[in-house]
C-alpha cells in the first residue's frame, strides 16, 4: 500500500531555515521531520511513498537522491581519476516517488496530481508536518473493517485545526476547518483513503480539508480513528525546538523503530 505525504506548500515561515527549505524538510536530529514521519510508516512494514512536492521541491528530490551519503562513510579518491568509494553501504527499504504538483496548488489538488501513482488502490496519506505515535496497523484495519470511504486519526489537543463532530458510531457528522480552540478532537492527518475520494477532488484550487471532507462527513463516508497518545505538529519555533529536545532527550514518543539510523 502506498502511503502519500503532503508535503509542497509554502506552510508557516518560522524561522530562518524555513525560508531556506519546505517544512518537512526541516530537521529535528539531524534529520528532516518527512524521515521521521516516514521511519514511523516503515516500521508498520509501508515502504512505498508518495511524496506532494511543490514549494522548493528540488530539495526534497536531491536529498534523497544522495540519501546514501547521509548514511555511509565515502573515500573521495582524487588519484584514480575522481574514483568514489562506499563504505557500509546503509539505505532505508524504501521505494520513493516525489511529485512536483506545483507551486500553488492547493492540498486536494496535489491529491489529485498523484492519482496516476496510486491508481485505483486505497492509500494512506498523511501531512509532512507532524509526528505521531499511533498504530498505523490498527488504523488500517479499522478503515478495513467499516468499508467507507475514508478514516482520519482524531486527536484531542488545543489547537486550531480542523474540528470534528464524531458521533457514537465514530462516524464523522461534521467537519468545520480551522474553528476556534475549544479542545475537541481535530484531524491529526494519519488517513486511509479509498480511491472514491478522488471523486470529491474539482481541481488545482480544492482545498482538501473544506469540500472533499465535509462532503464525505455529510454523506456518512468519513470514519475517525480515535488516538490517544502522543501527535504533535510543528508550526512554530517553539514547537520544532519542543521535538528537537524531546529527540535530543531520547525521549521522543513517536520514534516507534528505536533511535539508530
Amino acid at each position: 500500500m502506498k502511503v502519500v505525504l503532503l508535503a509542497g506548500g509554502f506552510g508557516t515561515r518560522f524561522s530562518e531555515e524555513s525560508e531556506f527549505k519546505p517544512k518537512p524538510m526541516i530537521e529535528i536530529g539531524g534529520m528532516p521531520i518527512l524521515w521521521h514521519i516516514m521511519k514511523e510508516y516503515s516500521h508498520y512494514g509501508f515502504n512505498d511513498f508518495v511524496i506532494c512536492a511543490g514549494y522548493k521541491q528540488h530539495i526534497i528530490k536531491e536529498w534523497f537522491a544522495d540519501y546514501f551519503l547521509h548514511t555511509s562513510d565515502i573515500t573521495f579518491d582524487f588519484t584514480q581519476g575522481n574514483k568514489i568509494i562506499v563504505h557500509d553501504q546503509y539505505v532505508e527499504p524504501w521505494k520513493v516517488t516525489v511529485v512536483d504538483t506545483g507551486l500553488y496548488t492547493m492540498t486536494g489538488g496535489r491529491l489529485k496530481r498523484i492519482r496516476k501513482y496510486v491508481g485505483d488502490e486505497p492509500f494512506m496519506m498523511t501531512y509532512g508536518d507532524g509526528v505521531c505515535d499511533v498504530d498505523i496497523r490498527k488504523l488500517l484495519d479499522y478503515h478495513n473493517g467499516h468499508g467507507k470511504t475514508a478514516t482520519l486519526t482524531a486527536v484531542k489537543q488545543k489547537q486550531q485545526k480542523g474540528i470534528l463532530d464524531i458521533g457514537g458510531d465514530n462516524a464523522v457528522h461534521s467537519f468545520r476547518e480551522k474553528a476556534a480552540d475549544d479542545g475537541a478532537l481535530i484531524n491529526a492527518g494519519y488517513m486511509v483513503l479509498n480511491s472514491q475520494i478522488f471523486h470529491y477532488i474539482e481541481d488545482d484550487k480544492t482545498v482538501f480539508e473544506r469540500d472533499p471532507l465535509e462532503k464525505l462527513a455529510a454523506k456518512g463516508e468519513l470514519m475517525s480513528y480515535t488516538h490517544e497518545g502522543f501527535w504533535q505538529c510543528m508550526d512554530t519555533k517553539r514547537e520544532k525546538d519542543m521535538l528537537e529536545q524531546m529527540w535530543s532527550d531520547r525521549r521522543a514518543p513517536w520514534c516507534t523503530w528505536g533511535y539508530e539510523l
